[in-house]
Order: C-alpha cells, then structure tokens, then sequence
C-alpha cells in the first residue's frame, strides 16, 4: 500500500516533464536562429541532439523507481472520482491521437486547395514527424514487452519481457507511450516551423505547444494505460522526431525529392463542384 501522499507524486512527475520545456522550446529556437543564419547545408544530426537525448534518457532512468508510485497515487479516487480531470484526460487524449494525425492531414488538404504554402508545410512535416517517431517507438514496444499499469494491477513497473510486445500485443507495450510521442512530435515541428516565420514567437509558441504535450503525457498516467518513465521517453523520441523532420527538409535538404512530390501537386477546385489534384513535376510550382 503506497503511504505518500497522490499529491506529492503528481508534483514529481509534473516538475520533471515541465523541466524539459526550456531545453525542448530552446532546441526548436536554435534551430531556426541557425535556418537563417547558416547559408550552407548543416548535417542532420548535432551535438545538440546527443545533449537533449541524455537529457530524457537521464530523466526516463532518474523516474523508473518512481513508477508505482506515481501510477497509483493518480489512481487515487480523489482524483478518479473528480469529473473535471476525467473530462480534461479524455479531451486532450483524444486530441493526440487520432487528432494529431486528422489534423495534420486536414492542414496539408487545405493548405494544398488554398495554395497557402505554410500551412500545407506545416502539415505535412508535423504528420511525417509522427510517422517517424511511431516508427521508432514501435519497434521499441514491441521488443521491450512491458506491461501496462493495468495489466498488473499498477504493482510491477519492472515487468519486461523480450519480444513480448510484437507477440502479446497492446497490453505489454507499454514503453514508450503512443499518444505522448504523437503530441510532443507535433508540439517539436510546430514549434520549429513557428520559429522560422516568426521568429519572435518561438518561446511562447512552443510553451503552449510542449505544455499541451505534458497535459497528454499526464492524461496517459491518469488513465492507468502507463507508468512515468513510458511518458518521459516518448517525449523525447516525439522531440526528437519534430526536430529532426523540420531541419531536414528546411536545412539539411531543402527541396528535397519529397518536398518537391508532395508540396508539388495543387489540389483544383472544378467546375462540377468537385475538385483535382493537379500535379507538376517542375520545381518551385505552386
């Protein structure tokens, strides 16, 4: 029986997820300072990368012990029973997944049909981001295999099992989450993608967009669907993906052959009310 007190806990979690929004916001503010700056194309990967990336391996292995913990103090029913926290998890889930993904797709949709470039832009990268990043943490659940708070009753946070994931499916893959690593890819590429049209809007751009990725982080433990540490590593592939998804295609390669196919195409109204996508293989149409 854990004798702590739910609320101490909670705090743990919530300083260690919002520690991360600085070095996360400064990361996206880095790379579009050094968009305009840096006339040559920079490599994909930097040492930036290997600080930010021990940062959430630190943090993940810094919050394993506090997994149980965490886990029920949340399931406590002064927070279960509280309608307004329940809402709000379910809200800001839902916007995750599958909003993220809805979302980004609409974006690049009407970006295409409106010929507004930006946001056809922010659409596709943001969507990509988290096709990249799912790519990673799905081949880490699956062979990781471990189990849900829920599976085992949110008393063994340390039950892995090699392969488990791939053979048992959803409730022993658990690390990292789904729905934090989708929120905070979109909270990285957003941010980046922000920094670089307004580049006075970075720090308050990406505080609103890292600190809607934490609320999906947390809704995840409230929901008993993952332990702290799932959350933590998901941020930091999520960011990772974002940032990496943004400086590839405005820095490392611009004009890249995906950019050009993708972004290349008009979708047409016609004059039957319905509408065409039109694409041109010069480089630079609109």
């Amino acid at each position: 029986m854990i004798h702590s007190a739910p609320v101490r806990h909670v705090r743990t979690l919530l300083i260690a997820l919002i520690a991360g929004l600085p070095l996360a916001t400064g990361a996206s503010a880095a790379l579009a300072q050094g968009d305009s700056a840096v006339a040559a194309r920079p490599p994909l990967f930097t040492r930036d990368d290997a600080y930010l990336g021990a940062a959430f391996v630190v943090g993940t292995i810094a919050l394993t012990p506090f997994d149980q913990r965490l886990t029920s103090s949340l399931q406590a029913p002064r927070f279960q029973d509280n309608r307004v926290l329940r809402g709000t998890a379910d809200f800001v889930r839902t916007v995750a997944v599958p909003g993220a993904p809805i979302i980004g797709g609409s974006l690049y949709l009407i970006g295409r049909l409106g010929r507004w470039k930006r946001v056809a832009d922010l659409g596709l990268h943001g969507t990509e981001a988290i096709l990249v990043g799912n790519i990673v943490n799905t081949a880490i659940k699956g062979t990781v295999g471990r189990a849900r708070p829920y599976a085992v009753a949110d008393s063994n946070s340390r039950d892995f099992q090699l392969f488990r994931g791939f053979r048992k499916g959803r409730d022993y893959s658990s690390f990292p989450g789904g729905h934090a690593l989708a929120a905070f890819a979109v909270a990285a590429a957003v941010s980046n993608e922000a920094s670089r049209w307004w580049p006075h809007s970075r720090w308050y751009v990406g505080t609103a967009m890292y600190g809607g990725a934490t609320a999906v982080a947390l809704s995840r433990l409230y929901n008993d669907q993952h332990w702290a540490s799932d959350v933590i590593m998901a941020a930091g592939i999520g960011t990772f993906a974002g940032n990496k998804v943004v400086r590839y295609h405005h820095r490392t390669d611009p004009g890249n052959r995906l950019d050009r196919w993708l972004l290349a195409g008009t979708i047409a109204p016609r004059a039957d009310g319905s509408v065409a996508l039109v694409w041109t293989i010069r480089p630079g149409a609109p």
